[in-house]
């Protein structure tokens, strides 16, 4: 059985950086295709970053250039690296592998 479990969230003033970290158990990570979603308060959930199997790394326009995804197959963790926060990222996030997810952790942007 899949399980995840996100840390790393945190409080940050705009242009603050969080890392993120997603924990996997009863799978390896570098064997499979993780992704990062966020939900805002009263929004949709949406796709923020994924990483594969092969390392290859997508990201949501919105966070190119300021986020990176990566992960450490020894740890069986995926990280998600958010530098120069914005206030329009607040929100849960949280990582999937097909239909399993975390419980998210918050990010919070704001002066």
């Amino acid at each position: 059985q899949v399980h995840l479990v996100e840390s790393g969230g945190g409080l940050v003033q705009p242009g603050g950086s969080l890392r993120l970290s997603c924990a996997a158990s009863g799978l390896a990570v570098r064997a499979t295709r993780l992704a990062w979603f966020r939900q805002a308060p009263g929004k949709d959930s949406e796709w923020v970053s994924t990483i594969n199997s092969v390392a290859q790394t997508y990201y949501r326009d919105s966070v190119k250039g300021r986020f990176t995804i990566s992960r450490d197959n020894a740890k069986n963790t995926v990280y998600l690296q958010m530098n120069s926060l914005r206030p329009d990222d607040t929100g849960v996030y949280y990582c999937a592998i097909g239909a399993t997810r975390g419980q998210g952790t918050q990010v919070t942007v704001s002066s």
